[in-house]
């Protein structure tokens, strides 16, 4: 499930000679939902990036329960296999702590949530931005207007087996 940054994409379909310029990711950072391929088959995937360059993701996934992945970015450093750390989220006055591993295969760290009412799903689902920050591993801000419905598509996929299984 590595996803491929949008400039990679683009400079591979754009000819060459047509000069490309990618100044501000706003427009490729908003939240989305779509199906996309994992090892285990299609899954409904919500995702959106932020940074300076756009190379830092939330991602969720539905495997059984929700799957919450974090993709710190050029602001993760040399991540190791073993890892693991508590990242804090903070949107609309309220902060949560949360132990997310380092998924070794794809280098980005996960946590399996409690399921739709999971109060970090409740926090996502909010209005302004989220911030997430852990030592070791910076800050990102991410935006949150169009969470809601790109959470809720993944959210209405759970259960019904379209997911691949877990590692």
């Amino acid at each position: 499930m590595r996803r491929i940054p949008a400039e990679l994409v683009l400079a591979f379909f754009l000819p060459a000679a047509l000069p490309v310029a990618f100044p501000a990711y706003a427009a490729s950072c908003a939240w989305s939902a779509k199906m996309e391929e994992d090892e285990g088959g299609s899954v409904m995937m919500a995702s959106v990036c932020s940074g300076p360059q756009g190379d830092a993701h939330l991602m969720l996934a539905c495997f059984g329960k929700p799957v919450l992945s974090y993709d710190p970015g050029a602001a993760g450093g040399q991540l190791e296999p073993g890892v693991s750390a508590d990242f804090t989220f903070k949107a609309g006055g309220k902060s949560l702590t949360k132990k997310l591993e380092l998924e070794a295969m794809y280098h980005y760290f996960t946590t399996e949530l409690s399921g739709p009412a999971d109060p970090l799903l409740a926090l996502l689902r909010g209005k302004g931005e989220v911030m997430v920050s852990a030592d070791n591993y910076g800050v990102a801000s991410f935006p949150l207007k169009g969470s809601g419905a790109a959470i809720g598509k993944v959210l209405a996929e759970c259960g019904k087996g379209s997911g691949g299984e877990a590692d």
